[in-house]
């Protein structure tokens, strides 16, 4: 049972729409358990004070994360794996175990580092909680979060191999085990440990993640071992390769820790009600763009690296276009149906209706942003799959700057401007609520992301002026039905208002779910009447069953 258990897990999807809606799925299953966590997180503290520095804690572990792990990153180390893999197997296990011994010496000096003089940097960050009693928690919890980045980067290491091997079985399911290990840490570790025990959780899912994907590395005898003397001069091409995306995703990450920081200094509950809102729009992002993205990225690697330059831009255009496809209507319906989304996964316990409406109007700046997160993670990687890391670099740092003095400028206009606050706070139908100016991090956020979407696709279209037609006719398309399906769903909720009891879990819960079901019925049959391409690409990859894909098992030493 074991030994068909792991061969099942171990297999080989072939396709992109197969892989993506493998990885889609079970980015569903995590996004699922994430959507479980963060509800149990709302029922059990609301939005206030414990979880403000519950995720404040995670901003030094997260930059060292997206700075130092890196090194390990999918995106630089699959180019060169496939160069060494093309070599022989021992090529390549002699270039896993030099990045294995480099990256756990780097990563272990900087989270020692990290330890102790997390006190000063959460001071300098939130000097706000270095003023209360509950500093000393705060530095605690921080620091058993170190173990997470640690974790994360050697699974990323891990699945660089198998990915390469197109096992995205078990790429997809880590991300799963990893939430597991971080529900454990809230409903066992908290009663007992306090605080501290939700990053005790966290460091459990860290190891789940990377624990997942031995068995197959060891089959492989790929599993890393110390390797000294360090072998330079493949450091120095990685480096010099994950520099540019280091300072491209580390740019991201501190837009989104002045985010945090900033929303310190509004009324409790401001980071967690940013948060919460930022987690749920996530969900469509790790389900379509990242899944379509981590697809595609092997695919885009070999044709650029062949010389399949048509080929290449065709399989831009097709992920393009089917991210288009499935974010702009989830966008639309995120936006009408915000209030019922956040009541229903978040609204119990001490999450009272107060923060349920001030997260939803967040959620929605967030969402209006979807598509543009999702085909800036598919411009990124297709830069990445050319060797070129310097475009991303410049975009994404432009971006980020202008989500941070963005950001200050709402911010500062909100709070100066009766005309501006009174308009926001009217058309998200929150002008009763305090603490509405957290809305303006998000909408700094949404307008930076926009801004970047804009300018990496003009570049992209400056190399491949092919590629924008065939989108643009699909996001047509997918604008024009999905306009229809936001009116129809909108006018849904009215008639559902008068037949069930909104003031219930199950009530709201079946407003929204089946006037999003009428919406969504009226935009299919929009679509096919006007013969979409996409819609029927979708029946299609679906029709073949996925888990019926062609498969590779490779031979295992069980006993």
């Amino acid at each position: 049972m074991v030994k068909n258990f792991l061969n099942y897990i171990n297999r080989e999807i072939n396709g992109l729409h197969q892989a993506a809606y493998l990885l889609g799925f079970f980015a569903i299953c995590s996004q699922v358990l994430a959507v479980i966590r963060d509800r149990i997180l709302a029922v059990q503290f609301g939005a206030g004070n414990t979880l403000d520095l519950y995720y404040s804690a995670f901003r030094i572990p997260d930059i060292i994360f997206v700075t130092v792990a890196s090194i390990v990153s999918i995106s630089v180390l699959i180019p060169f794996l496939m160069e060494r893999f093309e070599k022989g197997d021992d090529e390549a296990k002699e270039f896993i175990d030099t990045v294995f011994s480099f990256f756990f010496c780097f990563i272990f000096v900087v989270s020692l580092v990290a330890y102790f003089t997390a006190p000063y940097f959460m001071a300098f960050l939130f000097p706000v909680f270095a003023k209360s009693t509950a500093f000393p928690e705060l530095i605690s919890l921080s620091r058993v979060l170190l173990l997470s980045p640690i974790f994360l980067g050697f699974s990323n290491l891990l699945a660089s191999i198998t990915q390469i091997h197109r096992r995205f079985f078990i790429y997809a399911i880590s991300p799963v085990v990893y939430n597991i290990g971080i529900i454990f840490g809230i409903i066992f570790l908290y009663p007992i440990f306090g605080v501290v025990g939700l990053g005790i959780g966290v460091a459990i899912g860290g190891f789940f993640h990377f624990a997942i994907q031995i068995p197959f590395i060891v089959s492989r005898k790929m599993f890393p071992r110390f390797r000294f003397p360090i072998k330079w001069s493949f450091i120095k091409k990685i480096i010099y390769t994950s520099l540019p995306r280091t300072i491209t995703v580390s740019s991201n990450e501190l837009a989104e820790l002045f985010l945090v920081s900033t929303a310190s200094f509004f009324v409790p509950g401001s980071i967690s009600v940013f948060n919460f809102s930022l987690n749920l729009q996530s969900v469509p992002f790790s389900i379509i763009g990242v899944s379509y993205s981590l697809a595609a990225f092997p695919t885009l690697t070999r044709l650029f690296t062949g010389g399949n330059k048509a080929e290449f831009v065709e399989q831009m255009v097709t992920s393009a276009r089917h991210i288009v496809f499935w974010s702009v209507p989830i966008s639309v319906l995120f936006v009408v149906l915000r209030a019922q989304i956040v009541r229903t996964i978040l609204g119990a316990g001490r999450f009272n209706w107060d923060d349920t409406r001030l997260t939803a109007a967040a959620l929605a700046l967030f969402t209006i942003s979807l598509l543009a997160q999702n085909l800036v993670a598919l411009f990124v990687r297709s830069y990445y799959s050319q060797g070129k890391t310097k475009p991303p670099l410049v975009m994404n740092a432009l971006s980020a700057l202008l989500i941070v003095f963005g950001s200050f400028y709402l911010v500062h206009l909100f709070n100066a401007s009766d005309f501006f606050r009174n308009f926001i706070e009217s058309i998200l139908k929150v002008s009763d609520l305090q603490g509405t100016v957290v809305l303006m991090l998000p909408l700094g956020f949404s307008i930076g992301v926009i801004v970047n979407l804009i300018i990496h696709w003009i570049g992209f279209h400056r190399h491949h002026p092919s590629f924008s037609k065939p989108v643009l006719k699909t996001l047509f398309h997918i604008t024009g039905a999905s306009i229809i399906m936001g009116f129809v769903t909108y006018n849904s909720l009215f008639f559902f208002d008068n037949i069930f009891d909104i003031d219930t879990l199950v009530g709201i819960f079946l407003q929204g779910f089946l006037s999003g079901l009428i919406g969504i019925g009226i935009a299919i049959v929009i679509l096919y009447l006007m013969s979409n391409q996409e819609i029927n690409e979708v029946w299609k990859t679906l029709h073949k069953k996925i888990w019926k894909a062609k498969v590779i098992v490779p031979d295992l030493d069980l006993n």
